[in-house]
This record gives structure tokens, sequence and C-alpha cells, in this order.
């Protein structure tokens, strides 16, 4: 059978027999979980640019740029959630938000438009791919088309945001915010005519198709 000594004992021992008792052993310690950074109030980032995006689309019209409410909590393709009630819960919330921008807006019921949406991220010192907000942007579209309550069986912004009526969102990096946590723009705007077109005059501008039967 083999003795044990406890660490205190040991270090009797040693003293006894007039050598140098070990040190004992340093206490683990548990450190504490860092809490997130309050970032501070909501601000208010620039408006982003629009002109430069017009050019690149077919019969652009008129154009209005929302910057959406304040959200604590948005969608990210990278962010997993611990049920799916979290999300359902988040993304209700920004349609929502987006359905209560139309009157105000006073924007018109449209027939074809694009949207990009534009991401107004918090100042960290690290790059951002604002392609991953797009469940957000998903969201936020959702409910500028969503049907309208008070008139049934009609929709707010678009007839449908299928392809045939809606080209994007397409993602783009903004103007980052003060203070706050990041925030989001969507720019609509008002398209022409139709967007697909079997000979693709409507959607390049040429009349001319690059496919050849």
């Amino acid at each position: 059978m083999v003795a044990r000594l406890t660490a205190a004992q040991y270090r009797a021992l040693m003293e006894r027999r007039g050598g140098t008792p070990a040190p004992a052993a340093a206490k683990k310690t548990t450190k504490a979980r860092r809490g997130a950074t309050n970032p501070g109030p909501p601000s208010v980032p620039p408006p982003p640019t629009v002109e430069p995006l017009l050019a690149g689309l077919p019969n652009p019209g008129r154009h209005w740029t929302f910057l959406m409410p304040y959200a604590v909590e948005m969608l990210t393709s990278n962010k997993r959630y611990p049920h799916w009630s979290v999300e359902h819960r988040i993304r209700k919330q920004l349609r929502a938000d987006a359905t209560s921008l139309i009157r105000p807006m006073n924007v018109p019921r449209l027939q074809y438009a694009a949207i990009y949406y534009v991401l107004h991220p918090r100042k960290l010192n690290r790059s951002r791919d604002p392609g991953n907000w797009a469940p957000t942007a998903k969201a936020y579209v959702d409910g500028l088309v969503t049907p309208n309550p008070d008139l049934p069986g009609n929709r707010h912004l678009l007839p449908d945001d299928d392809h045939e009526h809606l080209l994007g969102p397409y993602p783009l990096m903004g103007a980052p915010v003060e203070t706050g946590y990041a925030r989001m723009s969507l720019i609509v705007v008002e398209l022409g005519g139709p967007l697909t077109s079997a000979n693709g005059e409507t959607v390049t501008g040429t009349g001319t198709s690059t496919y050849r039967n």
C-alpha cells in the first residue's frame, strides 16, 4: 500500500528535514467572460450615393432611399440561432419595420423595380462582407412587398418579388455608423419596363441577344 501525502504534509516534511519546501501549486483562476461592449446610442449614417447605381440599370426612373428602423438584432448568414423561433421572431420584426415605412415615405405601388441594400457597419477593425446580411435584406423586401391589409389581394410595393418584377436585392457597403449597432439602408429604383425578354432587349438595353437558336 502506497501512502500519499497532501501538499501541506509534504511541505511540513521537507521543513523538518531541513530541505526547501516545494512551492504551493498555483490556484486555477477562471477568467470572467467578457460581456458584450455597449456600442452606444443609435446613430444616423450618411445616405448612400445613388447616381452611379442608376447608370447600370435598364430604364431607371424615380428612386427612394429608406434608412431602416434601428434594430439591435439583424439576421446574417453566419449566425446560428439556438432555436428556429428566435430567427422567426427577428425576421417578423424586420418585415414589420419595412412595412411601416411604405406609407410615411409615400412610395407608390410599382410594377418593376431594382433594390440595393446598403450595410452601414460598426467601426470595428475587421473586414466586412455585406452579402452576409442577405437574410436581413430578404426580410425587409418581404415586408415591402407583403400583402396590404387595407386592400386584400393587393401588395404594397410590387405585384411580387419574383424575377419578373424585381432586380436584386444587391449588396453594397456604406459608410459606418458612429455609435450603436450596424444599420441598413434600402435603395428602391423604379424601372420602366419588363425585366425579362426573349430577345434580351429590356435587360441589356441593346436589342441584341447573346443567345442563338
